[in-house]
């Protein structure tokens, strides 16, 4: 529930009770423009108040799709002495602002709304949804590759037992970019926690742990392969989970050959799915869940995977297994839930920080060249 402006510790009823939530997005660089703010105001029961960017382009640009009456603030601090006027926070930041903003609006009285990775280490993680708890406030974390079309269509396989027991999971986040982009995401200063294995490693780790539980060991091989890279651009982590099954998570930008996304092997059959969820794509080109001239997060069958034994599904063997839609929306229904009626976080802080331990010893394990005990 959304805590009061004038006492942040008492969880109260939204404040705008008649009305949508008000939402201040923090931040309009490309997880802010293209994610967060069209599925925020594609969710019934939230509102895009205020963005937060000094850049007039931006502001012209969030202006521009959002209409006249989005107002802007110059920083995050600019929003706590009208806390009150606000109902959740999305911070959608750099990395390395992630822990200070949270830790203000939550001591604002604010529900808070981060894009991964919640923080850099795990013990932050820990202390951020400690002081969330404390107030009685959300704290969730924009993990949206949960409602990515191939993990939905994974875990519907696994629930209704199509693999048998699932002993092995490749997962592959892989990209050709043979010439280092630069920007914070690809700093080498550590304090701006650039580098793959904290971006689309945190997807592909948050994955694994969701689907197969909670890890036991950790060994992890991190390369800087481009010229003039600063940070990791080449990173595999093989997890063991307590569960047994062992995942392979491969996360690169110099990938000349991509693989499948992901490769699933069990006891009774195989699970091989190539290609993207459409979602991303469809969100840069300006297509929005709310456009009825489409169906949302679909794909055509030639992209679908394949469930089948002793066979490759490249030379035809096993069957076509239909993609289930990709639902990104479904993050900030539930969060707007969460909020409205109670219903649960749909990614919590001490979830973000299981797999920031993993993160963690997956540095340590590629620095060191040693197996991490967790």
């Amino acid at each position: 529930m959304t805590g009061t402006g004038s006492d942040p510790g008492t969880p109260a009823a939204p404040r705008t009770p008649g009305g949508p939530l008000r939402v201040a997005l923090v931040g309009y660089g490309l997880a802010g423009s293209v994610f967060h703010a069209p599925l925020i105001a594609a969710t019934e029961g939230l509102a895009l108040d205020t963005v937060v960017t000094s850049n007039p382009e931006r502001q012209e640009q969030a202006r521009a799709e959002f209409g006249d009456g989005l107002r802007f603030a110059a920083t995050p601090d600019d929003l706590w002495a009208r806390a009150d006027e606000l109902d959740l926070i999305v911070i959608a930041s750099p990395n390395k602002t992630h822990v200070p903003i949270a830790t203000a609006a939550l001591k604002a009285g604010l529900p808070v709304v981060v894009d991964k990775p919640l923080a850099g280490t795990a013990a932050e993680a820990r202390e951020l949804a400690a002081l969330a708890d404390e107030r009685g406030l959300l704290l969730s974390v924009f993990q949206n590759r949960r409602w990515d079309n191939d993990f939905l269509t994974l875990r519907k396989l696994l629930a209704e037992g199509e693999l048998g027991d699932a002993w092995r999971f490749e997962s592959r986040f892989e990209r050709w970019r043979p010439q280092p982009k630069g920007g914070w995401r690809e700093s080498g200063d550590p304090a701006e926690i650039g580098g793959l294995l904290y971006d689309l490693g945190s997807h592909v780790v948050d994955q694994a742990l969701v689907l197969f539980g909670p890890a036991t060991s950790v060994y992890a091989e991190s390369d800087i392969r481009r010229p003039g890279a600063e940070t990791d651009d080449d990173t595999f982590i093989a997890i063991t989970h307590e569960s047994g099954v062992r995942s392979h998570l491969y996360v690169s930008a110099t990938t000349a050959q991509l693989g499948p996304r992901f490769r699933v092997l069990g006891s009774q059959a195989g699970y091989v799915k190539y290609g993207l969820d459409p979602q991303e794509a469809a969100l840069r080109e300006g297509k929005r869940p709310t456009d009825t001239d489409e169906e949302w997060g679909v794909e055509p069958e030639s992209l679908w995977g394949r469930v089948g034994a002793g066979e490759s599904p490249l030379t035809g063997g096993g069957r076509p297994e239909p993609t289930l839609p990709g639902a990104y929306p479904e993050y900030y229904a539930a969060v707007a839930a969460a909020l409205r009626d109670g219903g649960p976080n749909p990614v919590t802080a001490h979830e973000a920080a299981a797999a920031l331990d993993v993160l963690e010893a997956a540095r340590r394990s590629a620095t060191e060249g040693v197996v991490v005990s967790l």
